[in-house]
């Protein structure tokens, strides 16, 4: 099952292209609420300690979790936890990249505990799209985002290897103090990259 999480900040409506369909889950963790409503999307959980909720007229048909705003989980990681909980094998997590840093860096470290669960999960508000992987190969299609970007996660990532791009790299090793595959471009239909060893982000970026 695919769950779609809707989380608070700033989005780019006009460039989100991920989209719920048929039996996907909606989740919104509150604020969230606000964004899922600018992209038309009806939400089927509303969770948070709802301290910076501003809607009012919440469908009596979505389901509400309200929790203590003293409690050990950020809202969108409780999203996520309740995600798993209802058997999410796909996540999608709209929101969360602007804004205060530390949440910021909390939602991205959730792709790679997603990661580790063998959950395939992005994250995006339009502006930015991440993923993560770690010792593989994956297909970056040509998109709306003009850059591509690797950051590496590990101490050292090994065997980095990108095609399709205006600035290729082949078996390179990137350290997560000195990060130099940045502001790339994909050339053709898509890019390939590769990881042989390590974890890394990879962004796409207008």
């Amino acid at each position: 099952m695919k769950v779609f999480i809707y989380t608070g900040g700033v989005i780019h409506p006009e460039n989100i292209t991920e989209h719920p369909k048929g039996d996907d889950l909606c989740i919104a963790a509150d604020s969230g609420y606000e964004n899922a409503l600018a992209l038309g999307e009806k939400v089927h959980l509303l969770l948070g300690d709802f301290d910076s909720l501003r809607a009012t007229d919440i469908p009596r048909e979505t389901e509400r979790l309200q929790v203590p705003a003293e409690k050990d989980f950020t809202d969108t990681q409780l999203a996520v936890d309740t995600a798993l909980k209802k058997g999410a094998t796909e996540i999608c997590i709209v929101g969360g990249l602007d804004g205060r840093l530390d949440h910021t860096l909390s939602n991205l470290a959730i792709l790679e505990d997603l990661h580790a669960k063998k959950i395939y999960a992005t994250i995006t508000n339009g502006y930015n799209r991440v993923r993560y992987i770690e010792s593989t190969s994956t297909l970056v299609a040509r998109s709306g985002f003009r850059y591509l970007s690797l950051l590496c996660l590990s101490e050292k990532a090994k065997g980095v290897s990108i095609e399709g791009c205006k600035y290729p790299l082949k078996n390179a090793a990137l350290t997560r103090s000195f990060q130099y595959a940045v502001s790339n471009e994909i050339t053709g239909n898509c890019a390939l990259v590769s990881v042989r060893k390590g974890g890394i982000y990879i962004i796409e970026s207008n």
